[in-house]
């Protein structure tokens, strides 16, 4: 199978696209009665497993002909290469990126999520926030705000996590709730402006971080300069 494709922009959350891709798909002479169900059998065998001709998941397909003719391969087997034009549905997770999944299973040391259904997240306990502790409710384990009473994660919250890596073989994916944006959906869609201050609040404290370690920078070279003048005029 050959590919030219040309993505578009993301229309849902991070990681998923849609795309427009012109392909060659090669059919054996046996098929040449069912075409367009090879092409489609052969495309569907694609799905939900990480192929690099895609640079990523493909999760849904729809194809049209462009021509009638097919290109006939010489070899024992003459193979014949027919081109289509896909409209292709990639979901294809880097690092840094925010995703959504359902919390799936929960414990004092993790947190475990699918993503749309087929892909796998762990979040480990070094990578969750310091403000969401392990808590038992009502019989029920839960990640729960200290900051925010409300701001729960449970078994069957949805939520929004960023990516730390992938392991592309088994499209497994390792997260992080870190991030000030991330955690239960429905509360940060509730509380957006919340999120957003606390994000506003921490680039705040690193501006003044960074201006107050600028200013001991300057105190100690100020210091180190009087110094030498004092050991200068000593000497003289």
């Amino acid at each position: 199978m050959e590919l030219r494709q040309r993505r578009f922009q993301q229309k849902y959350m991070e990681g998923l696209t849609t795309a427009e891709a012109d392909l060659t798909v090669y059919v054996h002479p046996s098929k040449s009665n069912k075409i367009a169900e090879a092409v489609r059998k052969q495309l569907s065998s694609l799905l939900f497993t990480y192929d690099e001709l895609f640079d990523g998941v493909l999760l849904a397909h729809k194809i049209s002909f462009r021509s009638k003719h097919a290109k006939i391969l010489p070899g024992l087997i003459p193979y014949f290469g027919v081109r289509v034009r896909a409209k292709l549905l990639i979901f294809s997770p880097k690092p840094n990126m925010l995703l959504e999944g359902k919390v799936v299973k929960l414990s004092k040391e993790s947190i475990h999520v699918i993503v749309l259904g087929f892909s796998s997240a762990a979040i480990m306990l070094e990578d969750i926030r310091e403000e969401f502790k392990y808590k038992i409710k009502h019989g029920a384990e839960c990640f729960a705000s200290s900051s925010h009473k409300r701001h729960r994660i449970k078994v069957g919250s949805m939520i929004r996590f960023a990516v730390k890596s992938v392991d592309e073989e088994i499209v497994h994916i390792s997260g992080s709730l870190i991030p000030p944006q991330t955690g239960c959906i429905r509360w940060l869609s509730n509380h957006k402006h919340s999120a957003d201050a606390v994000s506003q609040t921490n680039r705040s404290l690193k501006r003044y971080r960074d201006r107050d370690s600028e200013m001991l920078d300057n105190g100690d070279r100020s210091q180190n300069f009087s110094r030498s003048l004092k050991l200068r005029k000593g000497t003289e």
